[in-house]
């Protein structure tokens, strides 16, 4: 049997939670924001869930933690 492999791509971007869910940071906050309005640079902070829809599809590409 094979070893099952992590996902590189998303392995730099999610992390599971010790609740088993997965974490990321939205996009849009890292360069190029000096264009966008107070309001959409307060609602880019602080990290966002997968929702329940994609949480197994997202799952299988992070198999270790």
């Amino acid at each position: 049997m094979p070893k099952v492999k992590t996902h590189s791509g998303a392995k730099k971007r999610m992390t599971k939670t010790a609740t088993g869910k997965i974490k990321f940071t939205k996009p849009g906050r890292r360069h190029n924001t000096g264009h966008n309005s107070e309001k959409q640079t307060r609602r880019l902070r602080g990290a966002a869930y997968i929702f329940e829809g994609m949480l197994r599809r997202i799952g299988r590409l992070l198999p270790n933690g």
